[in-house]
C-alpha cells in the first residue's frame, strides 16, 4: 500500500487548485500565487513526474471581469462567467508555464464526456499523449455545455475522475487548509491534523465540514467524496494547504504534509476489480496460441495480428472476452475499435491499420492497461 516513503517513486499526479488560493477575495486571479505552484510543477516534470492540472479559478475571474461582487445563483449566469473568465485563467497559466519553458493544453470535459466509453477512451488517449509530448493539460468543467444533470458539481470531483481516466499515481487537492482535522479547526483550537488515515474510514464523514469562502463549490465533504472516488482505480490522495511553503516540492519528498487518504487495494487490484464487474462481454475475441502466450508470460497489449475471430457486435470502449481456440477466456478487457472495425483488421499488424480503416486511433486492440488477466 501506499506510504508517504513510496511517494517520491510516483510518476503521474493530478493537482487540484482550489478557487480560494487563485483569487484575491473574489477580485479574479492572483497571478502572483501562480508562480510558485507552476515552479514546483515543473520541477516534478522535469524529475520524470507527469503533471495534470486541474483548476478552479474560472468563475471568479468571470466575475471579477463583469464587476460581479456576489457569486450568481442561476446556472447560465455561472457558465457566462467561467467563459469569460476562461480566457483569463488559461492565459494565466500559459504565459506562467511558457517562460519556463512548458506548453499548457486546454481540456473541457463534461460528466458526459466521461460516462460514455467512446468519449471516455477519446480523452484519455488525448491526455496520455500530451503527457508523451511533455505538455501540462489545465483541465476544467465544460461549463458552458453542462447541465444540471450532466455537470461534475466541483472541481475535486472532476480531480478524481481525471485521476481515475488517466490512472494516476496520486492526486493533490491543494486547499486553503491544513488538511483534515478531527475537530473543526476554526472552532477548537485543539483540533488536531489527520496525517493519514484509510480512505473508507468512518471518522472521515463525521469531521469532513463545509467550504468556507463564498467563491468555491467545495469544501472538506467534495475532497473526501473526491478521494473515494480517487480510490477505485487505487490512487491515493493528499489534501493538502496550498498556501504551505513549497508544498508540492514537500509532498513529492515524502514530508508529512497535510493528509494522506490510502485507498484499501493496489492500483492493479482495484482496476482489476472494476473490470471484472464488467459480467456482460459485448463480444469475444478468439486468440491464437502465440497471443495466447504474450498475454500470460509477457504481460503485453492484445495485437489485431493475433486474433484469429471476432464474434458479437461491440463499440469502442465496451468490454470484450478474449478466448484461446479452444474456447476457454483467458482475458477480458475494453477494446479499442468496434466489432466491424476488428474483423477488417483481426490477423493484420498495426502498421495496415490506416490503409485498411483509413485511420489509425490505436496501435493496440486492447491496451495492456486495460486488459485484465483471468
Amino acid at each position: 500500500m501506499i506510504s508517504r516513503d513510496r511517494i517520491p517513486a510516483t510518476r503521474r499526479w493530478v493537482v487540484k487548485i482550489g478557487s480560494a488560493l487563485l483569487t484575491r477575495d473574489g477580485q479574479g486571479l492572483d497571478r502572483e500565487m501562480l508562480a510558485p505552484w507552476v515552479e514546483q510543477m515543473v520541477e516534478r516534470r522535469k524529475a520524470g513526474c507527469e503533471v495534470v492540472l486541474v483548476s478552479s479559478g474560472a468563475v471568479a475571474e468571470g466575475m471579477a471581469r463583469m464587476g460581479w461582487r456576489r457569486r450568481p445563483k442561476t446556472l447560465h449566469e455561472l457558465q457566462a462567467a467561467a467563459a469569460v473568465g476562461q480566457m483569463g485563467l488559461v492565459r494565466a497559466y500559459e504565459d506562467c508555464f511558457q517562460c519556463r519553458g512548458y506548453h499548457t493544453a486546454q481540456v473541457l470535459l463534461t460528466r458526459d464526456d466521461l460516462a460514455d466509453r467512446p468519449r471516455y477512451l477519446n480523452a484519455r488517449s488525448t491526455l496520455r499523449t500530451l503527457l508523451k509530448l511533455g505538455v501540462i493539460p489545465v483541465i476544467n468543467e465544460n461549463d458552458t455545455v453542462a447541465t444540471d444533470e450532466l455537470r461534475f458539481g466541483d472541481n475535486d470531483t472532476l480531480a478524481a475522475l481525471v485521476a481515475n481516466l488517466i490512472e494516476a499515481d496520486l492526486l493533490v487537492l491543494l486547499t486553503d487548509q491544513d488538511g483534515l482535522f478531527d475537530q473543526d479547526p476554526r472552532g477548537n483550537p485543539n483540533a488536531r491534523l489527520i496525517p493519514e488515515t484509510w480512505v473508507d474510514d468512518p471518522q472521515l464523514d463525521q469531521v469532513a465540514g463545509g467550504s468556507v469562502t463564498g467563491l468555491g463549490t467545495g469544501g472538506m465533504v467534495t475532497k473526501v467524496r473526491a478521494a473515494r472516488l480517487a480510490a477505485r482505480s487505487g490512487t491515493p490522495t493528499i489534501i493538502a494547504p496550498g498556501r504551505g511553503e513549497r508544498v508540492l516540492t514537500r509532498i513529492g519528498s515524502g514530508e508529512l504534509v497535510g493528509t494522506l487518504l490510502i485507498p484499501f487495494q493496489e492500483p492493479q487490484a482495484a482496476r482489476k476489480q472494476w473490470l471484472a464487474g464488467h459480467l456482460q462481454a459485448r463480444g469475444r475475441l478468439v486468440l491464437d496460441a502465440g497471443a495466447v502466450r504474450a498475454l500470460r508470460e509477457q504481460g503485453t497489449s492484445l495485437l489485431a495480428v493475433g486474433v484469429k475471430e471476432i464474434r458479437g457486435r461491440f463499440h469502442r470502449g465496451e468490454v470484450v472476452a478474449c478466448m484461446d481456440e479452444a474456447g476457454r477466456e483467458v482475458a477480458r478487457g475494453l477494446v479499442n475499435y468496434d466489432a466491424d472495425e476488428s474483423q477488417r483488421i483481426k490477423g493484420k499488424p498495426s502498421s495496415t491499420f490506416e490503409s485498411i480503416l483509413g485511420y489509425l486511433d490505436d496501435e493496440e486492440l486492447i491496451h495492456r492497461d486495460n486488459l485484465v488477466l483471468l
